[in-house]
């Protein structure tokens, strides 16, 4: 990755975060789908932001202390890095759809 540019392809944003999720940032999106795309991308980036921060936690008897807990803790910071993306966030989802929606506009002919 050249870092003396900020320009950014549609795979660079694809292959960063948004493939765990079922978003794919394609040229031509609404509006609606470009807002989409960057809120799953900073979901995704809240939930990698958020799991150190249970990591070493004791299990919660409530979960029955199995290899479950593991799975569900994980699917749990996931599920609070969408929830706090879906409540605004950081405010990178804003400037990733600026970014897509400028990378649309440079695309077209």
């Amino acid at each position: 990755m050249n870092f003396d540019t900020p320009v950014l392809d549609y795979s660079q944003i694809n292959n960063a975060a948004l493939s765990t999720s079922n978003t794919q940032i394609k040229p031509g999106m609404s509006a609606e789908q470009t807002r989409q795309a960057a809120e799953d991308f900073e979901a995704v980036f809240i939930s990698q932001m958020l799991a150190p921060m249970f990591e070493g936690m004791e299990d919660d008897e409530y979960f029955g202390n199995g290899p479950g807990n593991d799975v569900y803790r994980s699917m749990m910071v996931e599920q609070y890095g969408k929830s706090i993306a879906r409540a605004g966030g950081f405010g990178l989802a804003d400037a990733v759809q600026r970014e897509i929606l400028r990378l649309q506009e440079a695309a077209q002919p």
